[in-house]
């Protein structure tokens, strides 16, 4: 193995896509990534299509949804719920650096394999529970999903269009956007666990939630709220501290259009064919363009529609004004500094299926991401990691695989 964190081991007991996520990220790095899943069945998200990925012989593989999240990782098909699949889980975990489970709380308790069970026969181990709400205060025991915890985190009240609009109403994100940062904040904290480990010798336990990676992540809206005691509301594409910085409509579709300060103002005007606008008191700062929005929007709306966007694209750039199409997702990955940069990645599994993938975005000039695991079909790693890791037999495996512990 390579990377940053070539032999560290995660047993990643997790599913669906917080946790995988930040198992991904670890296998990316080089950790080497056991992923537990039942027998059978798999993690949920296995059968979240279509779309689905073809197998190299022709039948319908897993969906694309679980091979955005577990590349370089191992399956082992192990049923938690019989006493032996349990005592292999436990006989992994005191040979692992790292343990991440998104279980409900408490949920695992019954199966020995809790962290107080597991720091028992390993007390190295760095521990991580992802939940949506965290190990205590009183909604720890609902179940959280990214939808709901965008609700209750305040990012879908201020994002969409603003009251009295066309189409106005509170919107999601349009990817899972709690649970995404959840699992990179369970990356930074497992990482820095292990920094800490290896000073001391010491393990630890993360607990992290959706709700407060959600909160945290509110950024200088949270401050905006904390400081002036208004609550943000929804702006549209509209920024709530700089203007202009949206979406502007052109002649054949859309721009963005990010003015970051009062110099990008004035040349901005005076482009578009507007220059007494940068000498207007109500514009002049930044300050006084937040201030008189809408009386400002209006009158930089009907030059904007005059060209396409291409062509605003073209001018704007050239006058070192940020800008910047909306791109669908066929055009995103057939832009060319998106191809330049590698962002689309191929994997081929051993049984020859090729499944695409998005690249990591950490680039390290010493040890640089390898992509070589596909990821898993279910149990794929089984024999491998119970023979090589816990040093099974051939014939003990078999016993399991017959009385349904392994599949």
């Amino acid at each position: 193995m390579s990377g940053p964190l070539a032999n560290i081991r995660v047993l990643d007991l997790s599913r669906v896509l917080a946790g995988p996520w930040a198992t991904q990220m670890l296998a990316d790095f080089g950790a080497e990534v056991i992923k537990i899943e039942k027998p059978g069945e798999g993690d949920d998200t296995r059968g979240w299509g279509p779309p689905f990925v073809t197998n190299g012989d022709g039948t319908r593989g897993d969906a694309a949804y679980f091979q955005s999240a577990n590349r370089g990782k191992h399956s082992v098909a192990i049923d938690m719920a019989r006493a032996d699949g349990q005592q292999l889980i436990r006989q992994l975990a005191a040979t692992a650096d790292v343990v991440i489970e998104n279980f409900k709380v408490g949920g695992l308790k019954k199966y020995g394999l809790d962290h107080d069970s597991l720091k028992q026969v390993n007390p190295r181990l760095i521990y991580c529970s992802i939940t949506g709400f965290g190990q205590d205060g009183p909604y720890a025991r609902r179940a959280g999903y990214d939808f709901m915890i965008q609700g209750m985190g305040g990012i879908m009240s201020i994002t969409g269009q603003p009251d009295g609009a066309p189409g106005a109403e509170p919107m999601k994100v349009g990817v899972a956007f709690a649970d995404i940062f959840t699992g990179l904040h369970a990356v930074i904290g497992i990482t820095a666990a292990l920094f800490h480990r290896e000073r001391t010798g010491q393990g630890q336990y993360l607990d992290l939630a959706l709700l407060d990676s959600q909160v945290a992540v509110l950024a200088n809206q949270a401050l905006n709220y904390l400081v002036s005691g208004r609550a943000p509301t929804r702006l549209g594409n509209a920024h709530p501290n700089i203007v202009p910085y949206q979406t502007f409509a052109t002649g054949d579709g859309y721009i963005i259009v990010a003015v970051g300060n009062d110099r990008q103002f004035r040349e901005y005007c005076a482009l578009i064919g507007v220059p007494e606008l940068a000498d207007d008191a109500r514009f002049a700062s930044n300050r006084a363009r937040v201030e008189n929005r809408a009386a400002l929007i209006p009158l930089l709306q009907p030059p904007m529609a005059r060209k396409t966007t291409a062509a605003w694209v073209a001018a704007l750039e050239a006058a070192a004004i940020p800008c910047g199409p909306i791109n669908t997702l066929d055009q995103v990955f057939a832009d060319p500094q998106v191809k330049a940069r590698g962002l689309k990645v191929e994997l081929t599994r051993e049984d020859g299926t090729v499944v695409p993938g998005v690249a990591n975005p950490i680039r390290f000039s010493e040890t640089p991401v390898v992509y070589d695991k596909a990821p898993p079909q279910l149990g794929a790693d089984t024999d491998r990691v119970l023979g090589q890791v816990l040093g099974l037999s051939p014939d003990q495996i078999k016993a399991l695989r017959r009385d349904g512990t392994v599949g």
